[in-house]
């Protein structure tokens, strides 16, 4: 867990994608259908990575046995304050196998879907190659 916040920390798409289960589901909080697999998790994260400005990780929750997370963050698109949760379930080599983002409030989601959007030829690129 502590390398997934580090390595979103540090700006390090290569540390991210390799906290990730190559079976990893995706789910945005802006797309209706979780995105399954871990090219294209990855590419997604890389694209959260170049739209999301200041961001932080604010507070850190853990569940018993250590394989489920939420990690509270805020973070800016542009002028829109967004609020946020990473939900993350491992699996039992420690690696991300279900990652559910939620974001707040409503005018944060439509300016991170609107910022996301502008970017998906890209991740579907990077997906392709990953």
């Amino acid at each position: 867990m502590i390398d997934f916040r580090a390595a979103v920390e540090a700006r390090d798409p290569d540390a991210l994608e390799a906290t990730l289960a190559d079976n990893v589901l995706f789910r945005s909080p802006v797309a209706f259908k979780p995105y399954p697999g871990k090219a294209i998790t990855a590419a997604i994260l890389r694209g959260v990575l170049r739209v999301f400005e200041d961001f932080r990780y604010v507070r850190e929750l853990s569940g018993e046995g250590g394989r489920d997370h939420a990690l509270v963050f805020e973070a800016r698109i542009g002028g829109v304050a967004v609020e946020g949760c990473d939900f993350l379930h491992l699996d039992e080599r420690g690696l991300i196998d279900e990652f559910t983002v939620m974001v707040r409030p409503l005018s944060a989601a439509q300016a991170l879907a609107a910022a996301m959007a502008d970017q998906f030829e890209q991740i579907q690129r990077e997906a392709a190659v990953g």
